[in-house]
């Protein structure tokens, strides 16, 4: 049996029980890393398709640091100090810029934007000297975005923001960090949006056929550009962003 490109590697995925999050739990743990899932949801690690003791799951709200520190001291005891950060863990936002409440933002942003902030501050400092690798999942509304979906532009670009920052401040220190930007992949999310649709199946016909692949994308499709990027065979490449759109970007609106 061939050895995977993460063997002897920890890994944490925030948002990890489901969606992208569950495809790269499972891509990491075939690629030989045992893998940290931390996630509000309940899920166990019998719930992967994974090679046995590779997932340790424990609940988590990345928005509350006491939470962060708490999972951060359990991944590291049970599992080791972590090398590859995954921060997946992010909510839909549908609010006008006008009408949207304080509470709404600090609720939206803490999960989206600062989890990935708390995350980052308490595991850089086992990562650091180690080869360590930060991957934020962010999406193609860091670039570009569509009515109605305000402010998840923001906070994707905020991601990426981070995303640069990390990587000159930590380089000298052996840390990489890279963003991940997927367009449409079909998760809950999508699904989300697809019910505010008056209708559904003609809403999602038409993003396809905006797609030069023929389809959106699988979160399989997201799990093999994460796998690769914490991946020593990157080990050149930090401090960028990297659309996995199906083409999608490529073209002008119509």
């Amino acid at each position: 049996m061939t050895a995977g490109r993460l063997v002897r590697q920890v890994a944490v995925v925030t948002g990890g029980a489901q969606g992208i999050g569950r495809a790269i739990v499972e891509k990491l743990a075939a690629e030989g890393a045992r893998v940290a899932v931390w996630d509000l949801r309940p899920v166990s690690a019998k719930d992967y398709d994974a090679p046995a003791d590779s997932v340790e799951c424990l609940r988590c709200d990345v928005s509350l640091e006491t939470d962060v520190a708490a999972a951060s001291d359990a991944t590291t005891e049970r599992l080791g100090l972590v090398s590859v950060l995954v921060n997946n863990a992010g909510v839909n936002a549908y609010f006008d810029a006008v009408q949207m409440a304080e509470t709404d933002w600090d609720g939206f942003m803490g999960v989206d934007l600062k989890g990935s902030w708390l995350c980052c501050k308490h595991l850089l400092p086992g990562m650091q000297n180690r080869g360590g690798v930060i991957v934020n999942i962010a999406s193609i509304h860091a670039f570009m975005t569509t009515p109605g979906m305000f402010p998840y532009a923001a906070a994707k670009s905020g991601l990426l923001g981070l995303t640069r920052s990390l990587a000159l401040d930590y380089g000298p220190a052996g840390v990489r960090a890279v963003a991940v930007c997927p367009g449409w992949i079909h998760t809950h999310l999508v699904d989300e949006w697809l019910e505010r649709q008056e209708n559904p199946e003609a809403a999602l016909a038409a993003v396809v056929a905006r797609h030069p692949r023929g389809r959106i994308g699988s979160p399989a499709d997201v799990a093999n550009l994460v796998a690769f990027l914490a991946s020593d065979e990157a080990g050149f490449i930090t401090g960028t962003a990297h659309l996995v759109d199906g083409g999608l970007s490529a073209q002008f609106s119509n």
